[in-house]
Formats: structure tokens, sequence, C-alpha cells
């Protein structure tokens, strides 16, 4: 089984595979290999957590990223 590795959107942190060109959520072009944790966002218009890192879609966001 291959492992999958992500890179996450410095702007935003949403986690996208590695060779994605832009962010669904956000639109940036700018990624980072160097991030720790993530979170799931099921239903983002439900969601506190996700109100609070301005998520708009589902997905995994990475809880921190090197700048």
């Amino acid at each position: 089984m291959a492992k999958v590795q992500y890179k996450a959107c410095r702007r935003c942190r949403y986690l996208v595979e590695l060779d994605a060109d832009k962010c669904p959520n956000c639109g940036s072009e700018e990624f980072t290999k160097l991030w720790r944790g993530y979170i799931l966002i099921i239903d983002p218009a439900r969601s506190l957590v996700a109100k609070k890192i301005d998520a708009k879609i589902p997905g995994a966001y990475a809880i921190k990223v090197a700048r």
C-alpha cells in the first residue's frame, strides 16, 4: 500500500496532495510540506471549529504550519 503524502496551504492550512497546484479552499498557490497534526471538518456550515479557522469546504486542515 502506497503512503499518500500531503502539503498544507500556507494561507488557510488546507491539506492537499503533493501534485496540487492551487488550494481548493482559498485559491492560494503557496504550500509547505512542514506541518503537524490535522483536524477533519465534515460540515463547515455547522462547525464552530470551521468558523474559527475560516474553513469553507469539508476536508483536512493542518493544526500547525511552518511559516
